[in-house]
């Protein structure tokens, strides 16, 4: 079992920048962010593995959002730049198998709501 709480959400304007955190309880290989917007799916954002060589971003934000993680605090980042209202969604942290498919990962956070003002 693992737990995992997201944080550094908030609201910002278009343009802007936020960084989020997630805490792994425990020692995790695969972990990922996702994103659900009001009225939308669940979609992807992005995954990183253990050693961080290793990333995948959803289209929507590749060049503007960066993963990486520090193993030693259990911790993974996303570090979000030139957001747009477009990005304003709850951001989920998630721990599996990997992949791009929610329901390929067996751990969630709580979330933490990212709102982006025009």
């Amino acid at each position: 079992q693992v737990q995992l709480v997201e944080s550094g959400g908030g609201l910002v304007q278009a343009g802007g920048s936020l960084r989020l955190s997630c805490v792994a309880s425990a020692r995790t290989f695969r972990m990922a962010w996702f994103r659900q917007g009001p009225g939308k799916e669940r979609e992807f954002v992005g995954a990183i593995t253990w050693s961080g060589d290793s990333t995948d971003y959803a289209d929507s934000v590749k060049g503007r959002f960066t993963l990486s993680r520090d193993n030693a605090k259990n911790t993974m980042y996303l570090q979000m730049n030139s957001l747009k209202p477009e990005d304003t969604a709850v951001y989920y942290c998630a721990v599996g198998s990997g992949g791009r498919l929610a329901s390929q990962y067996n751990y969630w956070g709580q979330g933490t709501q990212v709102t982006v003002s025009s």
